[in-house]
């Protein structure tokens, strides 16, 4: 998101033709605009995220201009005047939305979603959210569950460009002495981060997408266009300034409306609304009477591009915290989330009009040296750290449970519930998220970039191998199949993969051919038929895209699945899926300790899932048994989410180890009644 700069004389003066331009301020509010409906919901705008890379343009012009004129008038950078304007334009106003932000999930968020609340707002404070958002494998375009502070992704990008970009310049002059010969280079070094940014994108999307070396170009693309109107302004002709900037206003719409969270990106289609966006920069510096300017100029937009950098920050908490609040399983409906929207306009207006102006305008800053305003954000970070770190320590210090011990008893069908959260619950709630199967310590299985199949035997190498096969939803089986397993004469191999079910079928993941998935599966495939095992057992989350998505969902897993069953050579078995919560009960728990079965789901709800019928079918077409131990997680009408002492998902799908280990009985003796292998070996 991009401050408020070309309210700055020195930055409006550096345009040689005209001095403030009103036609950013109405590219700022299309952005701003874009962004925000985006995040509400509306279902025709599934492309408003662009509104993002509009500011980077924006940004990068706007910073470089500055520079130029700098350089121009002094004939040198002073570093620290511009990182002291570029901190009391910033700051402020993030920092005053992070605590408040902070202070609102205190007073509504579930405990346990604390955690990860400290952890995004001390990544902001320390202006790296982006790759704090990078290294968890966010997926912006797709997340359900996302960050109070995943806004702020976009604000760390261009900090870290203002840290970098204005060394580049002062280098740049100083080696090449010509700026034709610095904008060559510049040009280099936007063409190469454009295409790091298009090759990782198919390699590691939230990388892509978070990263500034994949992203700066989007800013750089705007110092080029600065670079252009100052030293070279004649290139554009009034002739086609005006076409030029219409057409530039396409480029941005267009994705807005077209783009959805299916379109591979950052990739090449980044491209169109950076280059839009530059058009209509470009364009409008000689558009005269008849090109957009005028349009983007009408008070309206004026008043949103003047507040749209309170505008971006304080509308994504907003719509996250009541969303948050009432749980995901039950999205707002879009006349809440719109309203939200709405209200973050006026307030918008109020934190630009007493936190975001007064700051960039304090006499005891500006009238100071620079230091002053650094070393102002340095102790800013620092108390904002100390003072989520403390709140953090407190509410990790409370309860989450009830005093009171649950009785552990034998797992029956159907289960019986709890109704509470015990002192003894197993895994406790904070620990669940790390209550995952063995075959994860051991780097069994596998993560998202991996093709070359592990080597994961457990037992006796020489015992009858039971081969375990499939994504995540197969690892989850893993304590309930080793358990009954290795007491019963049997080794068992993992093939697990996450995101990559065992249907042989090309898959996309984060809106990118998953060709590492495609290639595991064929070597996973082979390898079965090279060992002769005793049985492959079979299980996958059945949320997946298909490469070529025509036709019936339904019909491509029933087609999938079809073709991996006639590929196994050896006796296989088919285990149906587990409950969907809808979202991670541990979150509800921690808000409902006395009363957990506000916590379970309806059966029918959590059943209610795309292929648990079509796998029934193609299981009894293909003589495939279906080991279905739903019976045991569920009662009649309710899913609960603890069972006796034990806690039975780990997050909205995904078993617990503890509760996994516990079905082993009832594994065996689904095993054992399908016929295809013996109870016990000899």
């Amino acid at each position: 998101m991009t401050p408020n700069a070309s309210t700055s004389p020195v930055t409006s003066a550096t345009p040689p033709r005209g001095g403030f331009r009103n036609d950013i301020q109405g590219l700022r509010a299309i952005a701003v605009g874009a962004v925000v409906l985006y995040h509400a919901g509306v279902p025709f705008l599934t492309g408003g995220y662009v509104g993002v890379d509009v500011f980077f343009v924006i940004s990068g012009f706007l910073i470089t201009s500055h520079l130029l004129a700098t350089l121009n008038r002094d004939g040198r950078i002073s570093f620290a005047s511009f990182y002291a304007k570029r901190v009391r334009r910033i700051l402020p106003a993030s920092f005053v939305v992070l605590a408040l932000s902070v202070l609102a999930a205190l007073i509504w968020y579930p405990p346990l979603l604390l955690r990860e609340v400290w952890t995004g707002a001390v990544a902001t404070a320390l202006y790296v959210p982006n790759y704090l958002f990078a290294a968890q494998g966010t997926n912006y375009l797709a997340e359900t569950t996302p960050s109070l502070f995943q806004h702020y992704w976009s604000l760390g990008i261009e900090e870290q460009f203002y840290l970098i970009w204005p060394v580049l310049i002062a280098l740049g002059f100083a080696l090449f002495k010509r700026p034709r010969a610095l904008l060559i280079a510049l040009v280099a070094l936007v063409a190469l981060s454009f295409a790091a940014g298009v090759l990782l994108t198919y390699q590691s999307q939230p990388w892509a997408f978070f990263g500034l070396p994949t992203r700066a170009w989007e800013l750089g693309v705007g110092g080029i266009i600065a670079f252009v109107l100052v030293y070279r302004p004649s290139v554009v002709d009034r002739s086609w300034g005006a076409p030029l900037a219409w057409l530039g206003l396409a480029g941005i719409l267009a994705p807005v409306f077209l783009f959805t969270s299916a379109t591979p990106f950052p990739s090449f289609w980044a491209a169109i609304p950076v280059l839009g966006t530059a058009a209509v920069i470009l364009g409008g510096s000689a558009s005269g009477g008849w090109g957009p300017a005028r349009a983007l100029s009408v008070r309206p937009m004026l008043f949103v591009g003047t507040i749209s950098y309170s505008l971006y920050l304080v509308h994504w908490p907003l719509l996250v915290v009541p969303q948050t609040a009432v749980g995901y399983e039950s999205p707002l409906p879009l006349w809440q989330t719109l309203a939200l929207g709405a209200v973050a306009f006026p307030l918008a207006w109020l934190m630009y009009r007493f936190v975001e102006d007064p700051a960039r305008k304090a006499r005891w800053l500006t009238s100071a040296r620079p230091r002053r305003s650094l070393l102002a954000a340095a102790a800013a970070s620092a108390t904002a750290i100390a003072l989520v770190g403390g709140s953090f320590v407190y509410s990790n210090s409370q309860p989450l449970y009830v005093d009171r011990a649950a009785t552990a008893g034998a797992l029956t069908a159907p289960p019986t519930a709890t109704d509470f959260v015990p002192s003894n619950l197993q895994p406790s709630l904070r620990s669940v998220s790390g209550d995952q199967p063995d075959i994860y310590a051991d780097g069994c299985h596998l993560d998202f970039e991996a093709t070359a199949p592990a080597s994961c035997i457990y037992g006796e190498s020489s015992d009858p191998r039971i081969v375990l096969f499939g994504d995540s939803h197969a690892a989850q089986w893993f304590p309930a199949v080793s358990t009954w397993a290795l007491a019963n004469g049997y080794s068992v191999e993992s093939h697990t993969k996450s995101s990559c079910p065992s249907i042989s079928a090309p898959l996309t993941r984060n809106a990118v051919p998953y060709a590492a998935c495609d290639e595991w599966r064929t070597q996973v495939l082979d390898h079965i038929s090279a060992i002769d095992p005793a049985l492959v057992l079979i299980a996958n989350y059945g949320q997946v895209t298909f490469l070529d998505d025509g036709g019936s969902y339904q019909t491509a897993w029933a087609s999938a699945l079809g073709a991996t069953f006639d590929a196994v050579d050896a006796p296989v078995a088919l285990i149906a899926d587990t409950p969907d919560m809808g979202s991670t009960p541990a979150i509800c728990l921690s808000n409902h300790l006395s009363d957990a079965d506000a916590c379970d789901v309806e059966r029918s709800r959590a059943l209610e899932t795309p292929v648990r019928g079509v796998e029934v079918d193609i299981a009894a077409a293909s003589g495939v048994p279906l080991l279905d131990l739903t019976p045991y997680i569920c009662g009649e009408s309710m899913c609960p989410t603890i069972i006796g002492d034990t806690l039975v998902y780990r997050d909205a799908h995904h078993l617990t180890a503890t509760f996994s280990s516990e079905l082993s009985g009832a594994f065996g003796e689904a095993l054992t009644a399908s016929g295809l292998i013996p109870a016990k070996v000899s």
